[in-house]
């Protein structure tokens, strides 16, 4: 049984509108179909009747409403209990962050909290989105410093905190090195390292969305997996690359960074930082942690 499908299901039933039903999940609404069809291919039984205008319930449908609410209640009170006992038996607060949050956030985020949690320890765990998100699920980590999905689990929640600013990263004698900030027209083909995105799916897809909402093709030089070996390579002249601004804390020589241009709407969403945690789990050190962040989020915003 697919609770992430039932899940589905009870949206729907409850909003009969597939749009609201997956803003409410935080899902796109092709997806949440998808999910809806694969129920009922599953049981071979349709369980709303679809027309232009409107969604109802089949007799199907209306019959295992309350059987799926009722289903959906105990998983989430077994996760819950889980995830609870899990926390009660640990000392410390597991946070995990991808390298972004892990190099810009956290150094300033655990200096507060010692500051005014002393007896709260941080246990960090530096991981890509998509190896965190599983472990917030697990309940391995209690919270995540990550970029969201596209297709968010709605047992998760996101709380954004800031979009990151975006650089260029580029050799030093470089003709654009000099420049006070770059627009993407600037980097029309220029040869560009871009990370993998196998492991990278949201850094990769920053640059190639970037090039394509300015109507340009990127020409992709070079694929590497880590900032350090991307950065790296543009020493050595392999090409330039977009990364995160926290990335020219990294000392190579030779390297300069300048300012990227980031227009409002899909390319600047691929540079939200959330906060990522279980829904309907209470953690009192996670609390703590939040509303520190809260508190001190538009210096930290600054410097990150």
């Amino acid at each position: 049984m697919d609770l992430v499908q039932i899940r589905c299901f009870l949206a729907v039933a409850e909003e009969l509108h597939f749009g609201r039903a997956a803003k409410s999940l935080d899902m796109l609404p092709a997806s949440l179909g998808r999910q809806i069809r694969l129920l009922e291919e599953r049981f071979e039984t349709r369980l709303f009747l679809r027309t232009t205008r409107n969604v109802s319930l089949t007799e199907a449908g209306a019959a295992i409403v309350e059987d799926a609410r009722a289903l959906i209640a105990q998983a989430d009170r077994f996760e819950a209990r889980l995830l609870g006992m899990r926390r009660s038996e640990s000392a410390v607060l597991r946070v995990g962050a991808i390298d972004s949050a892990a190099s810009g956030l956290m150094p300033q985020l655990m200096q507060l909290m010692r500051r005014h949690h002393p007896r709260i320890e941080i246990q960090l765990v530096e991981q890509k989105t998509i190896h965190l998100l599983p472990r917030v699920l697990s309940g391995r980590i209690d919270i995540a410093f990550c970029r969201p999905p596209d297709i968010r689990d709605p047992r998760i929640h996101f709380r954004t905190l800031f979009f990151e600013s975006a650089v260029v990263a580029l050799p030093g004698d470089h003709p654009l090195a000099d420049r006070p900030q770059l627009s993407i027209q600037d980097l029309a083909n220029l040869p560009l390292i871009v990370p993998d995105r196998r492991s990278r799916p949201h850094s990769h897809d920053l640059t190639i969305r970037l090039f394509t909402d300015a109507g340009l093709s990127a020409r992709i030089a070079q694929v590497a997996e880590e900032k350090h070996t991307i950065v790296s390579l543009v020493a050595i002249g392999a090409g330039l690359a977009i990364v995160p601004r926290w990335v020219s804390r990294i000392a190579v020589p030779g390297v300069a960074f300048v300012p990227l241009a980031v227009p409002d709407g899909l390319s600047r969403s691929k540079l939200i930082l959330a906060a990522a945690w279980a829904r309907g789990t209470r953690d009192e050190r996670r609390d703590a942690l939040l509303a520190l962040l809260d508190a001190n989020l538009a210096e930290i915003e600054i410097t990150a």
